[in-house]
């Protein structure tokens, strides 16, 4: 029977002062952060066990005893602004690539509208996914993120790891992109094929994801980065050479093209082609779960009174009714700059919202947040949308807007959903009070959604977003250029099929090789000098941990890695400077400050090998330390 620290009478500290701006805070730099990591790379990473480190170690520091509770709530804070993130970056940057005018306020809107349904309609669900079902539903991140919480004495040196790889991240950023002290980017065509293109950025936040995500996930990125870069586009160039006009209509001519315009005009439809098959057939193959969650949804869950211990209390029924139907109405009621087509969005958002929420919510018991269908659940409402739109006579200029920010808000919610989820998870492992914790993820989309929709915009002025291709490193935002390719070609029907069904069909041939396409095709979208350092980071993870795992070796778990920890730190770093450098760019300053590549190529390896090292050296420590506690 579970047994959690914080028994379900007592009445510990919780929703405090002290937790809800902490917990503020971190959901502002990690939102800000995978916002960043999400248009660089297409992938974002969890916060909350950072954010539990964190924590854990402010409030030791300060001599905060029977912390637990407080602990778990600044995580709960924390990691909503990583899912308001990861749901805005798929969707939102499609308005700025089709060149409308950035508007601070509809992104803030949309997200805090998208967050809010999403934890709103989960709460429903949380008796039954998280209490009836807790033995066959493990909602791995939210388990492991109460493993971490349990194992609190550790956090002071896992507290340091975390803000050494911020501060590491951070410099290493700030010399090459700051600075330019040495160059970011490695690489050039290759001259067997002209536009085979192989390159390498070294940034800390592509080594960190790599190594977070391990080798398999890693390999996969990596190896669409071969066959867009090093299959595709030197075929696309050998077979177009000869042609006196280009391929598509008002295409320029093949011959003259280089690595950025082979992306631009062709290579981007054959990874938006696969893209978009690889999120639909990810949906697809959920249909058990899906099934089993709509089958879960006719159970009703008791209803708590105040006899209820604290442990067992949602938000009461009519603060959820009421709260949802609010929402729903207001999405109605705003202008048509903010929503357009207030009353069809309204009911398609809460139909959609509240189906996919469900859904949402039982796949990420079972597989986790990393792999939830998120972006074909995306897709699926899209699509049903531009139907619905066209069937109602709406055209390409009036449709396309409304058709996204319906998307955007949903899939907004189902990303908070699965977030809640793993939260109220962690929360029922150790005891905390579901009502607080419901109210703290409302407060960390709050606390947000107004940082992450400046970051998007202070990275489109900077750097551009979806704008250049291989060499000139923009942020490409995989996702996003989905949305923007696939809502005008629906509305419009002028898609060029012929490419989108070649990356669809590659991506039909890694599904029947028994692979899952989605993360190869996100690779097959980017450049290769991007998926490299993420594969350098999952083959180190692989040298250090997995081969160890796999020889039998018993070990604390994956999530305790030091290296993990570090891994996060980089990421922060990384993005945060990067953010802070954009917004210098956005002032009217010049970036780097001084004049780039004072040193050559070999300072970019020698800052690579540094931050290699010091993930090993640190997973080292940690391999240590659990080999003597095991003897």
């Amino acid at each position: 029977m579970r047994k959690p620290p914080a028994p379900p009478a007592s009445a510990p500290r919780e929703l405090t002062v002290a937790s809800i701006l902490l917990g503020i805070a971190i959901a502002i730099v990690f939102g800000a952060a995978n916002a960043y990591l999400g248009l660089k790379a297409g992938m974002t990473v969890s916060a909350s066990i950072p954010a539990a480190v964190i924590s854990m170690a402010i409030f030791s520091a300060v001599r905060r005893r029977d912390a637990l509770l407080e602990n778990n709530m600044v995580q709960t804070i924390g990691s909503s602004g990583e899912s308001v993130a990861a749901g805005a970056i798929f969707t939102l940057p499609a308005l700025l690539m089709w060149g409308f005018a950035p508007n601070l306020l509809q992104y803030t809107i949309l997200a805090a509208l998208g967050g809010l349904l999403g934890i709103l309609m989960m709460i429903p669900l949380r008796r039954q996914l998280i209490v009836e079902e807790h033995a066959t539903l493990p909602f791995p991140e939210g388990t492991a993120c109460a493993q971490v919480l349990k194992a609190g004495q550790a956090a002071g040196r896992q507290a340091r790891v975390v803000f050494g790889g911020l501060g590491l991240g951070a410099v290493y950023k700030f010399i090459a992109n700051g600075i330019g002290l040495f160059p970011v980017l490695l690489g050039g065509s290759l001259p067997l094929a002209r536009n085979a293109y192989i390159g390498l950025e070294a940034m800390p936040a592509l080594l960190g994801v790599g190594y977070i995500i391990g080798l398999r996930i890693s390999a996969l990125v990596f190896a669409g980065g071969v066959l867009g870069s090093l299959v595709f586009m030197p075929l696309i160039t050998f077979f177009g050479d000869s042609l006196t006009t280009g391929i598509l209509p008002g295409a320029a001519l093949i011959r003259g093209m280089g690595p950025d315009e082979i992306w631009s005009a062709y290579l981007r439809y054959i990874g938006v082609g696969a893209v978009a098959f690889g999120g639909l057939f990810s949906l697809l193959k959920s249909i058990p779960l899906l099934w089993r969650s709509i089958a879960g949804m006719r159970q009703t869950p008791a209803k708590g009174g105040e006899a209820t211990p604290r442990a067992y209390r949602d938000l009461g029924a009519k603060v959820v009714v009421f709260g949802t139907l609010a929402l729903i109405v207001l999405i109605w009621l705003l202008p048509e700059n903010i929503v357009p087509l207030g009353l069809i969005s309204a009911v398609l958002v809460a139909v959609f919202g509240f189906f996919f929420v469900a859904v949402t919510s039982r796949i990420v018991g079972i597989v986790g947040n990393s792999s939830c269908p998120v972006s074909g659940m995306t897709i699926a409402t899209l699509i049903v949308c531009c139907l619905v739109l066209l069937a109602l006579g709406y055209d390409e200029s009036t449709g396309r807007v409304a058709a996204l920010v319906m998307g955007a808000i949903v899939c907004i919610a189902i990303s908070n959903a699965g977030d809640t989820s793993q939260d109220l998870k962690t929360g029922y492992l150790v005891g905390a009070t579901p009502w607080k914790q419901q109210i703290g993820e409302m407060i960390g989309v709050l606390g947000s959604v107004f940082f992450v929709g400046l970051t998007i915009l202070l990275l489109h002025s900077a750097y551009g977003i979806g704008a250049k291709g291989p060499a000139g490193q923009s942020l490409l935002a995989p996702q996003a250029t989905l949305m923007s390719v696939l809502i005008p070609g629906m509305l419009e029907g002028n898609l060029p099929w012929a490419l989108i069904f070649i990356g669809a069909m590659t991506a039909l041939v890694i599904e029947m090789l028994g692979i899952g396409s989605l993360p190869f095709a996100v690779g097959l979208y980017l450049p290769i000098s991007t998926t490299a350092p993420i594969m350098l980071g999952g083959l180190l993870h692989y040298l250090l941990v997995e081969r160890r795992a796999r020889a039998g070796a018993a070990h604390p778990g994956m999530e305790l890695s030091d290296g993990t920890l570090l891994a996060s730190g980089l990421i922060a770093g990384d993005a945060l400077v990067g953010i802070g450098l954009a917004l210098f760019v956005y002032l009217g300053y010049t970036v780097p400050l001084r004049d780039p590549a004072i040193l050559g190529a070999w300072a970019t390896w020698a800052g690579l090998v540094v931050l290699l090292l010091a993930l090993a050296r640190v997973d080292w420590s940690w391999k240590q330390r659990a080999e003597s506690k095991e003897v």
